[in-house]
């Protein structure tokens, strides 16, 4: 039996989970995951890999399904709730799903492509099997989950993690940033990526601890909740952080008083899955006084880096590797050993993922002598890596100057009209890329404004000029920043 369905057992009456229904302790997940590994089972002993489907809101049946999925040997696929018919077709297709599992207004969201691609669908209330039926045994080599990522240019991958690749991630950041079984944190975050399903939901179940499931988030059901509650860990992403700021600073009086004492009381608040600027950072520490623990990871590694739990929380930066992984910066192949030196995040550990799914070629190119090429540029800064951004993305190369679009954000974000803001880079005859700007204002912001705030931070790059501002960043039907249309220009 995999470790984490042992400690389940052993963790027997405590409190589990709690959803919109009621709340559940671990004995009743052991007992829901087993009779859902025994229907999938029916009459097979043994699933051997097939991948299943799933489509369920964050909730008790959500994480009961995925345990089933597991305990019947089977590899679990959850889907976003959010994702397009033309995306969960290339999902359904690419993984070769053999059964689907949905609620039932997934179904019915379901129905159509389920008989257009011949996959079974199955209502999640209809998985009621005989929990005395005999499970197998599953080793941790085998393959567990395939978590889709998005790609810039091409259709996302499906990421294959084994049961090992998943323990490993979950007991590291269980040792560094000490989850014990007191825990209390509210899940707020999708569960089809890997920052909910590792990070907020799995390490507390692992230790014993219990996971407050919110949904989706909105700012007024978070809000309610921490002052109801006396969660002492929060994870969330920046844009999570953006919302809650803009929140507490039109608050006042008690309420404001109440929601800054139950923040500053957490033991652990955590900012991950994309850059958190400086400036927000500075913002959070000033309304709550909790000092964000930034980390590093993706889908591929789980968590690779995290600022320390008790040290130094350096905004801006993503600290030093986490237990059982190994890290190193490289140019053109070779290990750069300087400090300020930009290079590419390489990673090796056990936490790494098994493969791309049916990509063979795509995997073997994504990694270099045993380390996994992130795509990742950082540098280490006074001991701490510091990330630049994505190669591809957020490293603009303009007039032989490679700059980092995540720097210029946060200097944009010191803006006192700026709420919101996005850099790329864009071609230029003149510079090979220049930078580019969307801005969220709260009030009227001109073009001129922008730039002179901009102008010092430029120079230093000897590129005073080259600050484009954008209206809009048109996204293609993925979601992904695609060339934008320039609107203004100096």
């Amino acid at each position: 039996m995999l470790d984490i369905f042992i400690k389940a057992e052993q963790y027997d009456q405590r409190l589990a989970l709690r959803d919109q229904d009621r709340s559940y302790t671990y004995k009743d997940l052991v007992k829901a995951s087993t009779n859902i590994a025994s229907a999938l089972l029916s009459e097979k002993l043994d699933l051997k890999e097939e991948r299943i489907g799933f489509l369920i809101s964050p909730s008790f049946n959500y994480v009961s399904i995925l345990w089933g999925i597991w305990k019947a040997g089977g590899i679990g696929v959850p889907l976003s709730l959010s994702a397009t018919e033309s995306e969960l077709t290339h999902y359904l297709e690419d993984a070769k799903i053999s059964l689907l599992i949905s609620d039932n207004e997934g179904c019915k969201k379901l129905k159509k492509l389920s008989d257009d691609l011949n996959i079974p669908l199955e209502d999640e209330k209809n998985l009621q099997g005989d929990e005395d039926k005999a499970l197998p045994e599953i080793k941790k080599e085998r393959k567990a989950m395939i978590l889709f990522t998005s790609g810039t240019t091409s259709k996302p991958k499906g990421v294959v993690s084994t049961h090992s690749n998943i323990e490993a991630q979950i007991s590291s950041l269980v040792d560094a940033w000490e989850w014990h079984k007191d825990d209390f944190i509210p899940l707020i975050l999708p569960l089809h990526h890997i920052h909910g399903i590792i990070n907020a939901l799995s390490c507390p179940l692992w230790i014993g601890a219990s996971v407050d499931i919110l949904g989706a988030f909105e700012v007024e059901k978070v809000v309610e909740a921490v002052c109801k509650n006396n969660y002492s860990v929060f994870t969330a992403v920046p844009t999570i952080y953006f919302s809650l700021i803009d929140k507490l600073e039109r608050m006042t009086g008690k309420e404001l008083e109440l929601i800054q004492t139950k923040f500053k009381g957490m033991r652990l608040m955590m900012s991950g899955s994309a850059a958190l600027a400086p400036e927000i950072h500075k913002k959070w520490k000033e309304l709550t006084g909790q000092d964000l623990l930034e980390r590093y990871g993706m889908t591929e590694i789980g968590m690779a880096l995290s600022n320390p739990l008790n040290g130094e929380k350096r905004p801006g930066s993503v600290g030093l590797p986490l237990p059982e992984v190994e890290i190193c910066l490289m140019e053109n192949n070779k290990i750069i050993t300087r400090e300020n030196t930009p290079g590419e995040i390489m990673i090796k550990g056990p936490q790494v993922f098994f493969e791309y799914w049916n990509q063979e070629k795509t995997t073997k190119d994504s990694f270099f002598e045993g380390w996994f090429k992130t795509g990742d540029v950082a540098e280490l800064v006074d001991g701490y890596y510091k990330i630049l951004g994505r190669a591809s993305v957020d490293i603009i190369k303009s007039g032989g100057y490679k700059i980092s679009a995540l720097e210029i954000e946060d200097v944009l974000l010191k803006h006192p009209l700026v709420k919101e803001c996005a850099v790329i880079g864009v071609a230029d005859k003149k510079w090979g890329e220049v930078v580019a700007a969307a801005v969220t204002a709260s009030d009227e912001l001109t073009l001129e404004d922008i730039q002179a705030w901009s102008l010092d931070f430029l120079s230093d790059y000897k590129i005073p000029r080259s600050l484009k501002l954008l209206e809009e960043l048109p996204k293609n039907a993925m979601g992904k920043v695609v060339k934008p249309e320039i609107k203004k220009l100096f």
